[in-house]
């Protein structure tokens, strides 16, 4: 079958879009109107999030059935087997129209699924992934763990075989959106007896099934969109293992890496509009003729623009069809020292307004923004493990001393 144009294939996304979205119009910022939230994190009340969930699922299934979907996925689990350059047209072609927020999928599709491509067996795959990508099911992440920390090896949380199914006992953390997910990628310790990078094993876990239970966690923001989730003798078929036993840290490697691609490619942090609202603080504040803080916001700007355009190279290496690699690191530690520079910079600007509601628009709302770094710090690998990555893998230096490994 001959593959559309991409002048076509934008013509048709066009005529799918004008049919179920409205045109997208440009807000312009106008300092005191509207809300003045900056949060990191999108917090909202349960039924608010059910509600998102229930528009995002709406919209997923409606843009998949049209064709647009999975639009470089095989077509035998329900992709379209188009190009990259077919993708990134209809990213370009959607974002003039006021989509439904499609964050929910953005583990489950960014990790969990290129995951599941990679390592799962065919009848799996072919249960999973054209719901993943439909938005029939959302996936969640299942990885860090309250003693391991960044030490993604070190986890403790153990299968045991039991014929045909493993057995699942453990606590994992951090777990964003484990609340309304329905399946889970989750690494656990097949062998405690091998060295710990060689006795892990990743399987998928029904997140409604007997023994799991998910608890939410409260931040330091008031929001509370990690979670915590246990696991009391949940049973895994082992058609569900994804890769070999005991050969975990192989299919963990391809989850991490699609999610540092995500974060320090761009897909969190601080947006045009964000940086657009920081300057205006400062104009607003009468700073915008004082050196250094005109020196700060140049400074950030650079920075933002650089860690931007370094990972559209790195995503564009991944669309090519390459393995992302320890440059999504470089990335994803960039994207933390500018929110630092950004706190830091608020701390000078406002002073005790960032601590204490006085009630003026556009000053305090800063504070939930500055209480979000901490946990961006740590997601996705925390800076001194990213450090270790750059060090190692794309400086050349000596390993870090270690204990067993």
């Amino acid at each position: 079958m001959a593959m559309i144009t991409e002048e076509a294939f934008r013509a048709e996304a066009r005529a799918f879009l004008d049919a179920h979205a409205e045109r997208r119009v440009e807000e312009k910022f106008e300092w005191g109107k509207g809300s003045d939230r900056v949060g990191l994190l999108d917090e909202k009340t349960p039924a608010q999030e059910a509600a998102e969930v229930a528009t995002a699922k709406q919209w997923k299934g409606s843009e998949f059935d049209a064709g647009f979907g999975w639009i470089t996925g095989p077509e035998e689990f329900g992709g379209r087997a188009l190009s990259a350059t077919h993708e990134r047209a209809y990213r370009s072609v959607a974002s003039q129209y006021a989509i439904p927020n499609q964050t929910i999928f953005a583990i489950g599709l960014g990790m969990v699924a290129p995951t599941i491509l990679a390592h799962a067996i065919p009848s799996v795959k072919a249960r999973y992934l054209r719901p993943l990508y439909r938005g029939d099911i959302v996936g969640c992440q299942l990885f860090s763990e309250p003693v391991a920390g960044s030490d993604l090896a070190g986890i403790q949380t153990s299968a045991v075989r039991d014929g045909d199914e493993w057995v699942l006992n453990g606590q994992k953390v951090w777990t964003s959106g484990a609340h309304y997910s329905d399946i889970g990628e989750i690494i656990t310790r097949t062998s405690p007896d091998k060295p710990k990078h060689k006795g892990l094993t990743m399987f998928l876990v029904d997140m409604k099934a007997p023994g799991v239970e998910v608890r939410p966690l409260r931040q330091m923001t008031g929001g509370a969109s990690f979670n915590e989730v246990f696991f009391d003798d949940v049973r895994v078929p082992d058609s569900h293992r994804l890769g070999d036993v005991d050969e975990g840290w192989t299919a963990a490697l391809t989850t991490l890496m699609n999610e540092r691609a995500a974060i320090g490619g761009g897909g969190a942090g601080f947006s045009n509009a964000g940086f657009t609202r920081f300057k205006e603080l400062a104009i607003h504040l009468g700073l915008d003729e004082d050196p250094i803080v005109r020196q700060r916001l140049a400074e950030i700007y650079i920075q933002l623009a650089v860690t931007r355009y370094t990972g559209l190279r790195s995503m564009a290496r991944i669309r090519a069809g390459q393995l992302p690699g320890p440059e999504m690191s470089i990335g994803k530690l960039a994207l933390t020292q500018n929110m630092q520079r950004i706190s830091q910079t608020l701390g000078e600007m406002l002073g005790p307004a960032l601590v204490a509601d006085t009630g003026q628009w556009g000053t305090y709302a800063w504070a939930e923004y500055v209480l979000g770094i901490p946990g961006a710090r740590v997601a996705g690998g925390t800076d001194e493990i990213m450090r270790n990555i750059v060090g190692e893998r794309v400086l050349g230096l000596a390993k870090e001393p270690r204990g067993s490994d």
